[in-house]
């Protein structure tokens, strides 16, 4: 009796592990590789003798044979994977691998600026969520739309009231993108957001200055990155009461709109309360953004304003230093009611440090440096939009701060960056992302973004290898070698996600979804309570707009896949094989 239980016992676990596990598949970057770089790719489920064989996609002429590695057990799944490493082969040109018991793979490239697709499209991203533009065919091709809400009549929130602006008070902000799947604008979130893409034109000046992404502001002197921040940055501006210097946490309406076109609904818009945290993110982009124009000799007029904004929000919440945004006090208080995203944060340590290193660069003024010093014995984690100190390291790292204070942030950032790639080997997928179940998490392709980008941060600071290779591994990650065998950034390769929970995508009446936006990725908590066909941490994903998820875009999400992606083509020639 006993060993039947067993076997019955045993026969469950099978069944149960078979059905977490996505059919065999060949999963790789489904754009291809450089020609200089490491190139892997990644076999799920069983395989058929040891070899593997490099085809030419034309003539299917085998031009490389290799072996197998043996079996790796994924620790955040049940999948067994073999990986198959044709670094050796020298050539470009367009192929497709072959292994025995998997069959082909999607068709790849070995070429220079093989990831400049991903990179333009999910810049280009931030062009299809502007709020208030039409988007022009010329531009915007078969995703071309009337402009979306005005937002030059928004209401004052009664939680927003003041005497200056009661509630009620019609005021106007125009501009900034779209958050997410919906159509509201939060300050919080753009602050992250747009920075990261401040950063991004910081440390590749040259490359940017000539790229060019087919905006209408394409054809003026400013390179299209910082058009396409700015655009942003001046919504956040109109953010800032100019009486008291405080920010209004966000910009929405009562309710999440249904899933239809943006400005088909004429419900109301509010301005809702002013918060802390909003001020502080108000204060940091506004203070980097001054400083970067100034360096590039760039709009001084907007640079100067940017800086007086910052001076404002930074007095505004040191006088107010814990007005926490908090939505069901605010609706038991208030009507109507807020339903929208939180963006609630109830820690600021993070904040005040981030902005005091913003506008201490800005100004080099000591009371900003107090404030950095006092924030210094504090834990760091990757940024996050509620965990932003990291974004207060890079700019001082950037900046040349005083040297006792700059070895102290690299010393932690380089030991990041060596945990992330020591166990890179380990990963089922050969890849920094998924070193433990917790990195997937909601937005756990922003995880994989971020990572690179700190290992692009850590490479830029000591020139090792090893640093840039883990960040290609999570560029690789995204476009496809990875637990779903999915592409997960809207319109590029072979298997692209095609159903994200975005309103414009699902309502539009085209096939293909908006281009350029970045999923949220595997998430095993499942918040949506939509069905899964897979449910460990690595392959927690369905490409369905029922899954905000797993598979809602955010602007949050699509900033380090920016960095990343640009950070990899501008620094494609200094990328050498790890072996």
């Amino acid at each position: 009796m006993k060993r039947s239980v067993v076997a019955v016992g045993a026969l469950i676990v099978v069944s149960r592990l078979m059905a977490q596990q996505p059919p065999p598949a060949i999963a790789l970057n489904q754009l291809g590789f450089y020609p200089e770089a490491s190139r892997m790719a990644v076999v799920t489920g069983p395989v058929k003798g040891e070899a593997f064989y490099l085809l030419e996609a034309a003539s299917k002429d085998t031009v490389y044979k290799g072996r197998l590695t043996r079996a790796t057990p994924s620790h955040n799944s049940s999948l067994v994977t073999h990986k198959a490493d044709f670094t050796d082969f020298k050539g470009k040109g367009n192929f497709v691998l072959y292994v025995p018991g998997s069959g082909n793979s999607y068709l790849f490239r070995i070429a220079d600026a093989v990831n400049r697709p991903l990179a333009l499209a999910v810049l280009k991203g931030y062009y299809f969520i502007r709020s208030n533009q039409p988007l022009m065919p010329e531009y915007a091709g078969a995703w071309s739309r009337p402009a979306g809400h005005p937002d030059t009549a928004v209401i004052i929130h009664p939680s927003a009231a003041s005497a200056a602006r009661p509630a009620g008070t019609v005021l106007s902000a125009p501009g900034g993108w779209y958050d997410a799947g919906d159509y509201n604008k939060y300050v919080v979130n753009s602050g992250i957001s747009t920075s990261t893409l401040l950063s991004a034109y910081e440390d590749f000046p040259a490359y940017f200055d000539t790229l060019k992404t087919n905006i209408p502001e394409s054809n003026n002197t400013i390179p299209d990155i910082l058009d396409e921040a700015l655009y942003n940055l001046r919504w956040m501006l109109t953010m800032q009461d100019p009486g008291d210097g405080g920010v209004y946490h966000k910009l929405t309406n009562a309710a999440f709109d249904g899933m239809v076109m943006p400005g088909v609904t004429k419900l109301p818009r509010y301005l809702v309360q002013k918060s802390t945290a909003a001020a502080l993110n108000l204060a940091a982009v506004a203070a980097q953004a001054a400083r970067l124009l100034k360096k590039q000799k760039l709009l001084p007029a907007l640079a100067d304003s940017c800086l007086k904004a910052a001076a404002k929000a930074w007095k505004w919440a040191e006088a107010n230093p814990a007005v926490y945004y908090r939505q069901s006090a605010l609706n038991a208080a208030f009507d109507p009611d807020i339903t929208t995203g939180e963006y609630g944060d109830g820690k600021l340590e993070d904040e005040w440090f981030w902005a005091a290193a913003e506008v201490y660069a800005a100004t080099k003024e000591p009371v900003y440096f107090k404030v950095l010093q006092q924030g210094l014995h504090h834990a760091v984690t990757l940024p996050s939009w509620n965990e932003v100190r990291m974004l207060g390291y890079y700019t001082l790292l950037n900046t040349k701060a005083e040297p006792d204070l700059q070895q102290a942030l690299k010393d932690t950032l380089i030991r990041m960056a060596d945990q992330y790639v020591a166990s890179r080997e380990q990963n089922a997928f050969g890849v920094v992302m998924g070193q433990a179940p917790a990195d997937f998490i909601w937005g756990s392709n922003a995880v994989a973004a971020n990572q690179g980008e700190l290992l692009v941060k850590a490479f830029l600071l000591t020139g090792n290898q090893n640093y840039l290779s883990g960040a290609l591994s999570n560029l690789d990650y995204i476009a496809g070698r990875n637990a779903t065998g999915y592409s997960f950034v809207t319109g590029i390769g072979s298997k692209p996600v095609m159903h994200p929970h975005h309103r414009p995508s699902q309502a539009d009446g085209i096939e293909a979804p908006v281009p350029g936006l970045l999923s949220g990725g595997p998430n095993p908590g499942r918040q949506d309570g939509c069905t899964y066909p897979y449910t460990e941490p690595e392959t927690a994903f369905v490409d369905n707009v029922c899954s905000y998820a797993s598979n809602e875009i955010a602007i949050n999400w699509n900033a380090p896949i920016v960095y990343l992606a640009h950070a990899i083509e501008a620094l494609q020639t200094k990328l050498k094989p790890i072996r």
